[in-house]
């Protein structure tokens, strides 16, 4: 599993581990993951963007078991902002994070995974790979990419053995809100500095005490583990379903003037 350190990664590592599952926790700094090695993971320095760390990681895995059994994406960050004004490099990193260090992991476990007829692969997406909001386009855009890539993905693989899934959390108290710089500073001077200040405000409201817990969140990476025939998609919290439903039914139109006046924009 890839970003273990904090989070819903670190409770569904800790959650498998009491299961009596085999587990392989990394992160950018093992370090971070003590806590999971006492508890006896197995610990392993990945960093999604670092090729030569993530061969190093699966080979580990493979010198062990042959092949990884399963495989949870769980890395990933957000970048809030409008479009127009978060700069194109930061955009970037985000799918270097988010979609393409994903992506070369599933490439990096594949072969074994065919060679052996089986393996898993588990991509954590998002509620918001299915719905967006103003100010988080650019996160958005990587998660409905993961939905996209995974969805190809399943059917490219499931004739040698290998099932793909999908997660899609919904608002989970975690680290995620300080790491998405979710914040109500804005520049002042900006033409969407009052979108920005009440994206801030929303987020807060979101992540703060009404959002689920992140042991609650882990629950959907076991059922996803533990599934027989797992399904395609794992949806998580009664807000998480309200809203991708809404958009889905409800159409464009409706979504925007709704969403327009959640955030008093325009």
């Amino acid at each position: 599993m890839t970003g273990c350190s904090t989070g819903m990664g670190r409770e569904a590592a800790r959650s498998l581990l009491e299961r009596g599952h085999t587990v392989y926790a990394s992160a950018r700094r093992p370090e971070t993951l003590a806590e999971l090695k006492a508890k006896g993971a197995h610990v392993l320095a990945l960093d999604v963007t670092d090729l030569e760390s993530m061969r190093a990681a699966v080979r580990a895995v493979e010198a062990e078991h042959g092949a990884v059994g399963t495989l949870i994406n769980n890395a990933g960050y957000s970048q809030p902002g409008p479009i127009e004004t978060v700069p194109i490099e930061k955009a970037r990193a985000q799918y270097e994070t988010n979609v393409f260090g994903l992506t070369q992991m599933c490439q990096l476990v594949l072969p074994a995974m065919r060679a052996a007829g089986t393996g898993r692969i588990i991509n954590v997406s998002s509620m918001g790979g299915r719905m967006v909001l103003p100010a988080g386009g650019w996160y958005h855009s990587t998660k409905y990419a993961i939905e996209a890539l995974s969805d190809a993905l399943r059917m490219e693989v499931r004739p040698f053995g290998v099932e793909v899934v999908l997660l899609e959390p919904g608002a989970i108290k975690t680290e995620f809100d300080a790491t998405a710089g979710m914040s109500t500073d804005a520049d002042l001077h900006s033409p969407y500095s009052i979108l920005e200040i009440n994206n801030g405000r929303i987020f807060a409201g979101a992540y703060g005490s009404a959002a689920a817990s992140a042991d609650y969140g882990a629950k959907i990476y076991v059922k996803a583990v533990e599934a027989r025939t797992p399904r395609h998609r794992y949806l998580n919290t009664a807000g998480g379903r309200a809203a991708v439903y809404a958009r889905h039914f409800l159409g464009s139109r409706v979504w925007d003037a709704a969403v327009g006046r959640a955030y008093s924009w325009r």
